[in-house]
């Protein structure tokens, strides 16, 4: 049941639920406890954020 709850969550995540409401869905009762377990930056994710910066920089 726990893999179940978590690959649920993580997929969530990964298609852009924000976590607060990932939060009430999946009742936990702290936001911080949904941030540190289902919360995590791929490596996919961290280049686009490094292009979307060096973008944003070429227009300055």
């Amino acid at each position: 049941m726990h893999v179940l709850r978590h690959t649920f969550a993580i997929s969530c995540i990964e298609s852009g639920m924000r976590p607060k409401i990932l939060q009430i869905i999946s009742g936990r009762s702290n936001i911080g406890i949904t941030m540190n377990l289902y919360v995590h930056g791929t490596d996919d994710e961290k280049t686009k954020e490094v292009q979307n910066i060096e973008n944003m920089l070429k227009i300055i």
